[in-house]
C-alpha cells in the first residue's frame, strides 16, 4: 500500500484549498473528523444511549 508523502498532501491541500475556499476548509475538516469519530464509535458499539440506560 503506498504511503503519502508530504509533496503528495500538500498537492492535495493545494486542490481542496482552489475548490472549496479558504473559509470552507476548517468546516470541511471538522465534518470530516466527525464523521471518522462517529464511525470509529460505531465500530466498537459505543453508543450514548446505551450509556445512559446503563448509569439509571
Amino acid at each position: 500500500m503506498p504511503s503519502l508523502g508530504f509533496q503528495e498532501l500538500f498537492v492535495i491541500f493545494v486542490i481542496l484549498l482552489v475548490i472549496f475556499g479558504g473559509s470552507k476548509l476548517p468546516l470541511l475538516g471538522r465534518g470530516m473528523g466527525e464523521g471518522i469519530r462517529n464511525f470509529k464509535r460505531g465500530l466498537r458499539g459505543d453508543d450514548s444511549s446505551e450509556l445512559e440506560e446503563k448509569k439509571s
